[in-house]
């Protein structure tokens, strides 16, 4: 009885972190190039007596494990804006972008100009091309960025913006600003990832889908919850009825 009030528990606490990570996927439906996340659980085996006096054979108890988030990198919506700063990236690259932390990458593509003429992120932080933060002086006009990030004007190429990608980007790390950190590094992203100017990729959360694992996951929680309530209500059956036999 012990053992299935433990099951119990682990399995609540995975229905718990799962409801975070559905609920952190629904907070940002318009969030601009937010990639969703997706729970991982694992089966844990007890491991069984050792010891042969037992009349019947010892019982394995299964615990659910939280084994992490999945990132989902499938590609979000494309929405024309017709603005010649906003990018929308195709493929699995990111844009190398410089914070206080240190550099970090973000699907974002909503860029704009700082007071000092330095493309940056809508959070004000620059985007970093092969050289470091890309500046526009204010005499120059047409600006236009090309599909492998090349950025113009009517004095000519003013720089690159880096797109890079990750021998595996399940090891990043979200950081909040919708920025992204790695433990490795980042490499060129050559032809896995493009930009389209005057476009912006939503986010690829599905709502309807995220929804229905909502109700799902209610439906999971309450059952749980119902077993470990009979259980308990059980165990103090038997424990009055020892009580009432000594």
């Amino acid at each position: 009885m012990q053992n299935a009030l433990f099951v119990g528990v682990s399995s609540q606490a995975a229905l718990q972190r799962q409801l975070d990570v559905i609920a952190n996927n629904m907070a940002n439906v318009s969030t601009t190039g937010f990639k969703s996340r997706d729970t991982r659980f694992q089966e844990y085996l007890m491991p069984v007596a050792s010891a042969d006096t037992f009349t019947g054979p010892d019982r394995r108890v299964s615990y659910v494990i939280d084994q992490g988030t999945v990132l989902n990198l499938a590609q979000g919506p494309i929405e024309q804006t017709g603005n010649p700063l906003h990018v929308a990236i195709r493929g699995e690259a990111f844009l190398a972008v410089q914070t206080p932390q240190g550099e970090r990458y973000t699907r974002n593509g909503a860029l704009e100009m700082n007071a000092q003429g330095q493309i940056v992120t809508s959070d004000g932080n620059p985007v970093l091309g092969e050289g470091g933060p890309i500046a526009i002086n204010a005499q120059e006009t047409g600006l236009s960025i090309g599909a492998d990030g090349t950025v113009s004007t009517n004095f000519g190429v003013r720089g690159r913006i880096r797109l890079v990608t990750f021998a595996n980007p399940q090891r990043l790390t979200n950081e909040g600003g919708n920025l992204y950190a790695s433990p490795a590094p980042a490499q060129p992203a050559g032809l896995q990832g493009r930009l389209e100017a005057g476009a912006l990729e939503r986010s690829n959360v599905r709502p309807v889908v995220e929804m229905t694992r909502l109700m799902d996951l209610n439906r999971s929680y309450a059952t749980v919850s119902s077993m470990i309530s009979r259980l308990d209500d059980l165990r103090g059956t038997a424990i009055r009825r020892l009580a009432d036999v000594a």
